[in-house]
């Protein structure tokens, strides 16, 4: 594997890239008209543009990308996250043009994909599933029957769906009947897919994860969890390892959980099987992110290994570095916090040019960006500019190290969540850390009109 083509962008993309020049391999980017300028264009060893701003023209062309890397002679395609990362045609197709794809096999992929499908699947496993309906549901008349036996408040989800899009808390039958059939649009319009269930909605639950990796020779291994609950509309902002207020001997049921649901797929290559936890601390399996995580640099800083090094390898067919599970140690505390270009109170996306941005270089803040200052935030993409990542001996530590940094941070020309990190993790909910996915909303109703100022 002497080539990899990286069909992503900005700081994963770069991210990737990184690791690849660390291990000799040379890198190429595939870019849109609108990313021209960005850094990973610049960082890669050889870069291709491959259409227009809008991703269904440029990032989404799988066949274009395909094409690309058997022309440039690239051995494999890294697919970093979002975009085509967990679409198994994709996967499928560049395997069956003699590319390497370094993520797990196609068909788990799809497996794992389709959500109805992999509770089934872990129902067998023994992975304890949210009690739902096991098969897509076609009416509003069904819907409200099949609510009325699992009881409200329900998730209507799509079973394609994810990334918090396609699903809908409803309280009743009213709820229930007025988000159906957009959830079905919505779920058809992102996925291709308009078939829905649902699930119990857990009341005041954590989530919380579980990155799993696998080799080619069956070695499954768990590489601790993060707690992913402080999220803004279904989607995660902080994440945090170890998990504050987690119990050790639940820790220790979840990682077996983990292994027991990749193994029950063959899993291959990283992965991350989610789960929510009830305040009495049971737990069920919500989904398998079959690709790497946004958050991975968590897990790197308290294992102190290189999660795409390790993608690249079991790629290549080899075995997993660590096979055996007590080698693995967790070391310290990390935290990572999702930098956004948008409203710190709406959460609307602010696009524009960034005029400055800047930080002071504090020895245990590590920063993953595909931005510089005179970069452009265009409205094509997701607006995250940066992820932080502070990692230091212990939580209390890292929270004042990360109270230090955003002190020091400085953007201009688009707006940025960081005043709402600023005054949340000095707040009592955050750092007691006994907090669960409503804490972000609940915190923000108090303190919405002081953030507006």
């Amino acid at each position: 594997m002497n080539k990899i083509l990286i069909a992503n962008r900005g700081e994963i993309a770069l991210r990737i890239m990184k690791t690849c020049k660390r291990l000799g391999i040379q890198t190429v980017a595939v870019y849109s008209e609108a990313d021209a300028h960005m850094p990973f264009v610049k960082y890669a060893d050889e870069a291709y543009e491959i259409g227009p701003g809008p991703v269904v023209q440029s990032y989404l062309k799988a066949d274009t990308i395909i094409e690309l890397a058997l022309k440039v002679g690239a051995d494999a395609i890294h697919p970093g996250y979002g975009l085509l990362s967990e679409n198994a045609a994709f996967a499928r197709k560049v395997r069956d043009a003699g590319i390497t794809f370094i993520g797990p096999d196609a068909e788990t992929i799809e497996l794992m994909g389709d959500k109805i499908a992999s509770r089934m699947k872990m129902k067998e496993a023994g992975v304890p599933v949210v009690p739902g309906t096991d098969e897509g549901i076609s009416s509003i008349e069904e819907a409200i029957e099949a609510a009325g036996t699992i009881g409200y408040p329900v998730m209507l989800k799509a079973s394609a769906g994810g990334g918090g899009i396609g699903m809908v808390r409803c309280e009743g039958e009213q709820a229930l009947s007025q988000h159906f059939q957009s959830v079905k649009s919505r779920a058809k319009a992102y996925f291709g897919d308009d078939v829905v269930f649902l699930e119990k909605f857990i009341e005041n639950a954590r989530h919380i994860e579980v990155q799993i990796f696998g080799d080619k020779k069956g070695n499954i291994v768990h590489l601790f969890e993060r707690n992913c609950s402080v999220q803004r509309r279904n989607q995660k902002v902080i994440e945090e390892s170890p998990s504050p207020s987690l119990k050790k001997e639940v820790a220790e049921r979840l990682y077996g959980a983990a292994v027991a649901a990749g193994k029950a797929v063959n899993y291959r290559n990283a992965g991350t099987v989610e789960f929510i936890l009830s305040d009495n601390d049971d737990f069920y399996f919500l989904e398998m992110n079959t690709r790497l995580q946004v958050e991975h640099p968590v897990t790197e800083e308290v294992t102190g290994f290189d999660l795409v090094e390790w993608q690249i390898e079991v790629a290549r067919g080899n075995e997993l570095p660590f096979k055996d599970q007590q080698l693995i140690k967790s070391m310290g505390h990390a935290i990572e916090f999702r930098i956004y270009a948008e409203d710190p109170v709406t959460f609307m996306p602010s696009p524009g040019l960034i005029r400055k941005m800047e930080w002071e270089d504090l020895h245990d803040a590590r920063i993953d960006s595909g931005y510089k200052e005179g970069g452009n935030v265009t409205p094509f993409y997701d607006p995250m500019i940066a992820k932080v990542i502070i990692h230091t001996n212990d939580r209390q530590e890292a929270i004042s190290k990360a109270v230090q940094f955003f002190k020091s941070f400085t953007i201009e020309g688009v707006k940025s969540n960081i005043p709402l990190f600023e005054k949340f993790i000095e707040s009592q909910v955050f750092t007691d850390g006994n907090y669960n996915t409503n804490v972000l909303a609940e915190w923000l109703k108090v303190e919405k009109e002081e953030m507006k100022k």
